[in-house]
């Protein structure tokens, strides 16, 4: 149970740090004010998701492949 914890926190940490560098990379390109919004909400749509999925393989419903 603990490893699992330690590896759905690194999992937490890894989706966080790639969400930030896109949405970093996002601000470094002007976009249009309609297709940058729609971008990042997306792109946080996805994150969610992948996180909602990381969390469901830990209790053991999912298809996202067991943590650690």
């Amino acid at each position: 149970m603990l490893s699992g914890l330690l590896g759905l926190l690194i999992y937490i940490i890894v989706v966080g740090l790639v969400v930030w560098l896109i949405l970093w990379v996002l601000q470094q390109i002007p976009l249009p004010e309609p297709f940058n919004t729609v971008v990042r909400i997306l792109v946080m749509v996805f994150a969610v998701l992948i996180l909602i999925a990381a969390l469901l393989s830990l209790i053991g419903v999912g298809g996202v492949p067991k943590l650690l």
